[in-house]
């Protein structure tokens, strides 16, 4: 059993993020699911993203570390896409962080610190062209990240879309999303 912190997209807590969840809890994984949005969900990724900016990105993220400021143990810090945000930076930051899971997205680890922990293992998943990976960066930052790390990996599914794992969304693939979930149940078996 391994205790994970997920934290959602910029379409807020959604039932497809909720969902997956649920999945790893079946599993016999612990997971907490901040609301970085205070019970804000949108329809739309242009709408969240609106949210995301009038609240401010360095709220959201402050959020997220407070959400796990007094957790105990070791966790594996989870994002999808806006939820890297967090995910990343507890991962990059906390000493005991046991692992991380990046969804639909990946920051520079200079945005965090100096370097990515050799010791923390980390998965990064997105479709290999979804506009915000391949042209946003955050292809680059998770090429730099698993260059950095002791064991990390990149998952590319083939396709465009960008939410392609929440269940709830019109973005969303199931056969990719199969794919990732059993893969990051591999992941967590793991540690």
């Amino acid at each position: 059993m391994t205790d994970v912190v997920l934290f959602h997209h910029a379409q807020g807590l959604t039932d497809g993020v909720r969902e997956f969840a649920d999945k790893l809890r079946a599993q016999g994984h612990q997971v907490i699911t901040p609301d970085l949005y205070e019970g804000h969900t949108f329809a739309t990724l242009d709408e969240g993203v609106g949210y995301a900016q009038e609240t401010g990105f360095a709220t959201l993220l402050e959020r997220g570390v407070q959400a796990a400021r007094d957790l105990p143990g070791a966790f594996v810090y989870a994002g999808f896409s806006l939820g890297v945000m967090p995910a990343q930076q507890l991962a990059q930051t906390r000493p005991d962080a046991k692992g991380a899971l990046f969804c639909h997205g990946c920051l520079p680890v200079s945005e965090f610190g100096e370097s990515w922990p050799r010791a923390v293992p980390v998965q990064i998943h997105a479709m290999d062209a979804d506009p915000f990976w391949t042209d946003d960066g955050d292809r680059e930052a998770a090429q730099e990240l698993v260059a950095a790390a002791a064991d990390a990996e990149i998952f590319e599914y083939h396709g465009d879309k960008h939410l392609f794992a929440d269940s709830s969304l019109p973005s969303y693939d199931e056969k990719a999303a199969t794919l990732l979930i059993q893969r990051v149940l591999d992941f967590l078996e793991r540690l």
